[in-house]
């Protein structure tokens, strides 16, 4: 047998995912006001799916609203900002980037379709519409069970800390 040809293993360079502990270390937010527990499905900056499981011990629900819980619309709003937030830190930081933070520039075209409640899994899913150098724009669409709960357009700018 010819050892010569023999196929090399080929390192795997990319990043498709983001568990929890990687979240935090792309993102200053913290319990309570983390509102994405996982990204899956990644592409590079282009696109991403964020998770968000709802569940009923969350703080807002004691005030939003008592006897009918619904998540609410600007939270899942913050949702796809974070997602966004989160895809673009890791990549940046895969291709040698420096600690950076994205900061929220604008909130375009939202529109609220059904609410969330406690038991849903949210799915925010971004996809990179631009980029020029530090400012980045992104459409977003929160889903349940894949019905479109909500959409946006959003606009951050990524800075150094």
């Amino acid at each position: 047998m010819d050892t010569s040809v023999m196929e090399q293993p080929v390192e795997k360079t990319e990043l498709n995912s983001l568990d929890i502990a990687r979240i935090l270390e792309c993102l200053p937010h913290r319990y309570p006001f983390l509102m994405i527990d996982r990204i899956i499905n990644m592409n590079g900056d282009d696109s991403a799916v964020g998770v968000k499981n709802v569940t009923f011990n969350e703080p807002i629900f004691q005030g939003h609203f008592p006897g009918k819980p619904i998540f609410p619309g600007v939270l899942i709003i913050e949702g796809m900002a974070q997602t966004a937030g989160a895809t673009v830190i890791a990549h940046d930081a895969k291709t040698g980037g420096g600690k950076s933070i994205v900061l929220l520039l604008t909130i375009d075209k939202a529109k609220f379709r059904k609410p969330a409640e406690p038991g849903d899994r949210i799915e925010y899913h971004i996809r990179k519409i631009q980029r020029r150098r530090s400012v980045g724009r992104y459409e977003a669409k929160a889903m349940v069970d894949g019905t479109v709960i909500a959409e946006a357009e959003i606009g951050a700018m990524i800075v150094g800390e």
